[in-house]
């Protein structure tokens, strides 16, 4: 009897352990359930007031959904551990100037170089109001995710970013993209010594349905009279005849979303517009480009033609030099002959170079370079040739040495 008690007994400590086990896996699973519905109902808030006011510092939406992102980002996060082994807290600053630093364009170092936000907490608020301003909160935290190796060594198990609600969190941040934030970053929301506090108060009232016919009032006087002895089933339930107050209330709520709508319609309408005239913009701007690139090619092209024209007529006048330097080269032979038999011919070679020249002054672009064969540069050229030692007499022609008579 003694044994089973025990065995009883210890069988009991079992199961209260895993029923600990499993309560503590209860409450950590609707903590996490609860911020993320809390965060998706400020976020809608935040952005249904956007529609009538400019969101700032004061806003009473906006402090609750950075009260509501500062709780989510803290969950569970792990201290830092000290070298005497004390565990110090952290902030979720600490984490994001980490995961965050891959974004192009980042914030960080300007956050970090900030005068008067001293605390971590502090410039870890001064960093959602940055990228609330920049949309590009949800970029922020796509990308600290996507790290899950930082994310692991930053956060316990059991945290919102290591659950399947972490990727909730990323698409319920990407409709603040839509909202013009303005921010004092010097204002009293970046005191870093107390913590942020959620206000669950606008999302805990109960509004009834418009499909209900019944109100708090009737109810309550349906229960009245139903403690009475006199009451009968006829008069139990509620009646079907609804009050004006409660058909203007709820033709006002209509109009209200009706308001509401309209006005996202119009803002949709107006951010189609502007894309619109930017697509058209920059295809204009493509047109231009590509016409551009065309007049240049043809430009190109007539030059890569002009130049080669250029070339081919240089060569034929070369080769017209040529040709000239050995008439010039004949006719300095000739008239340095002193027999008068070759006068005539000496003239006739005269006159058919001259002929020759004629037929040359014809091409435009010799006449700046040859000249003619009869300007006195030619005939100082000739007389010099008829001079040289190159040229030999008559008379050494005639005769040499080795025949002269003794």
């Amino acid at each position: 009897m003694a044994s089973r008690s025990l065995g009883g007994l210890s069988g009991g400590r079992g199961g209260g352990g895993g029923g600990k086990k499993s309560l503590s896996a209860r409450n950590a699973a609707v903590e996490r359930r609860n911020l993320i519905t809390v965060c998706r109902f400020s976020v809608k808030t935040l952005i249904d007031r956007s529609c009538f006011e400019t969101i700032d510092d004061s806003s009473p939406e906006f402090n609750n959904f950075a009260a509501v992102l500062e709780q989510i980002l803290s969950h569970r996060l792990k201290g830092q551990v000290t070298w005497f082994g004390y565990e110090s807290p952290r902030s979720f600053w600490d984490y994001i100037r980490v995961a965050c630093r891959k974004v192009s364009q980042n914030c960080i170092c300007s956050i970090e170089n900030m005068e008067n936000v001293s605390s971590s907490r502090a410039k870890g608020r001064a960093w959602i109001r940055v990228a609330l301003m920049e949309k590009h909160l949800s970029e922020y935290i796509s990308t600290a995710l996507r790290d899950f190796k930082t994310t692991r060594r930053f956060y316990e198990d059991g945290a919102i970013v290591l659950g399947e609600e972490a990727n909730m969190l990323a698409g319920m941040l990407l409709g603040l993209n839509a909202i013009d934030f303005s921010f004092c970053l010097k204002g009293e929301g970046l005191d870093g010594t107390f913590p942020a506090v959620i206000d669950y108060t606008p999302y805990l009232k109960f509004e009834q349905s418009s499909d209900s016919i019944s109100s708090d009032e009737e109810e309550l006087r349906t229960f009245g009279s139903s403690d009475s002895e006199s009451s009968t089933p006829e008069n139990v339930g509620p009646p079907l005849i609804m009050d004006e107050n409660s058909w203007f209330n709820k033709c006002k709520r209509v109009r209200q979303k009706y308001q509401l709508t309209l006005e996202q319609k119009g803002y949709l309408e107006e951010l189609l517009r502007l894309r619109e005239n930017q697509l058209s913009e920059s295809v204009s701007q493509n047109k231009v480009l590509l016409q551009r690139i065309e007049d240049s090619d043809l430009a190109h092209k007539l030059e890569k033609e002009q130049l080669e024209y250029i070339i081919v007529e240089l060569q034929d006048q070369l080769k017209s030099y040529q040709s000239l330097d050995q008439l010039s080269a004949e006719v300095s032979l000739s008239q340095a002959s002193l027999d008068p038999s070759h006068s005539q011919e000496g003239d006739g070679k005269q006159d058919s170079l001259n002929f020759v020249g004629e037929g040359k002054e014809d091409t435009p672009s010799l006449l700046g370079l040859c000249g003619s064969l009869t300007s006195v540069a030619s005939y100082k050229s000739l007389t010099s040739l008829k001079s040289s030692d190159c040229l030999a007499s008559p008379t050494g022609e005639m005769t040499s040495p080795g025949l002269t008579p003794s």
